[in-house]
C-alpha cells in the first residue's frame, strides 16, 4: 500500500493525492469516477440529426457556426452529422446559359479532341502562343457571388439551378486577355454600349498584339475568341490575316470568357464594390 501511495504522490500534485485520502477516509472504496451531470461523450445521437436536417430544410443556407448556436453542438459533431448521417455536401447553383442541341454537343467534343491531338494534350510549345480574350459587362456592385449562393443539398435532391443576380445599373464594357502565363491585356470600351468590328480592330487587338509583341515584334501569336459578329466580321479577318494572327477555331455557343482565366478574373472583380469604374481599367 505505502509503494502505490507513494507512485500515487510521484505522479500526480498533492492537491489531488490530498482529495483522494479524504474521500477514501470518508469511507469510499471505489476508485471509478462518479456519474455526473454534463454534456455526454457523443452528441450524435437520433435526436441531434434531426435537428439538423429540420435546420437545413428550413434554411439552405445556414452555416455550421448557426448549427452550432441553435443546437449546441461541437463543430466535430456538426461535421460528422452532416457528411456521415445526413449524406449532405453544398454546392453552387448551376447557371445554364444555353440549351445545347445533340449536334451543337457533338460539335464541342470534337472540337476539343482536335484541339487535344493538334496541340499534343497541351504539351505543344505551340500552347505559349495561344492567347484567348472576351468581352463581358462589370458592374460597380454585384451582391452575390456563387459562394455565396452555396445550399446544403441532400444525397437524393437534384442539384438548384439560378437565373436571376441581381446587380448595380453602372456598369463598364471590358475585353481581358490571357495567355498561358496569366494576364495580357485589359482593354475598356470607352463611351460605346456594345462592342463592333470598328472598335475591336483599331482600339482592341492593337493593343493587346502590341503588349504581347512588346518584348519579341514578330512573336507568334494564335488568337482563340469566341464567334461574336465583332470576332468573324470581315473586317476583322482582314485585319488578323494582314497582321499574321492565327485563329484557334470555336464551337457552337461557348464564349471564350467562360475560360477559367477570364472566369477567374470576373469572379474576383464581384466580390469588390467600386466607387469608379475607371479603376477596373
Amino acid at each position: 500500500m505505502n509503494l502505490i501511495l507513494y507512485t500515487a504522490i510521484m505522479r500526480h500534485p498533492y492537491s489531488t493525492v490530498k482529495n483522494w485520502y479524504n474521500e477514501f477516509n470518508r469511507g469510499r472504496c471505489s476508485i471509478q469516477d462518479e456519474s455526473r451531470a454534463g454534456r455526454p461523450k457523443s452528441v450524435v445521437v437520433p435526436e441531434k440529426i434531426n435537428a439538423v436536417r429540420e435546420l437545413i430544410k428550413q434554411d439552405r443556407h445556414v452555416t455550421y457556426r448557426e448549427i452550432e448556436a441553435s443546437l449546441d453542438i461541437s463543430m466535430t459533431s456538426i461535421n460528422k452529422i452532416l457528411h456521415e448521417h445526413l449524406s449532405v455536401k453544398k454546392i453552387c447553383s448551376r447557371w445554364i446559359p444555353h440549351n445545347l442541341t445533340n449536334a451543337e454537343k457533338k460539335a464541342r467534343v470534337d472540337w476539343c479532341k482536335e484541339m487535344l491531338e493538334k496541340y499534343i494534350q497541351g504539351t505543344s510549345k505551340a500552347v505559349y502562343n495561344i492567347y484567348t480574350g472576351d468581352e463581358s459587362w462589370i458592374y460597380a456592385y454585384e451582391p452575390e457571388t456563387k459562394q455565396q449562393s452555396t445550399v446544403w443539398v441532400f444525397q437524393d435532391e437534384a442539384k438548384p439551378t439560378k437565373v436571376v443576380r441581381g446587380r448595380s445599373t453602372s456598369k463598364q464594357m471590358i475585353a481581358c486577355f490571357f495567355g498561358i502565363n496569366g494576364h495580357v491585356a485589359t482593354v475598356a470600351l470607352e463611351q460605346r454600349r456594345t462592342v463592333n468590328s470598328e472598335w475591336y480592330t483599331t482600339i482592341c487587338l492593337p493593343e493587346v498584339i502590341g503588349e504581347i509583341r512588346k518584348k519579341q515584334k514578330n512573336r507568334r501569336i494564335i488568337l482563340h475568341h469566341d464567334n461574336a459578329s465583332s470576332h468573324t466580321s470581315t473586317q476583322t479577318k482582314a485585319f488578323l490575316t494582314e497582321r499574321k494572327i492565327e485563329l484557334m477555331g470555336h464551337p457552337p455557343i461557348l464564349a471564350s470568357g467562360d475560360c477559367s482565366p477570364n472566369l477567374r478574373c470576373k469572379n474576383e472583380v464581384k466580390r469588390t464594390q467600386y466607387e469608379e469604374l475607371s479603376t477596373l481599367r
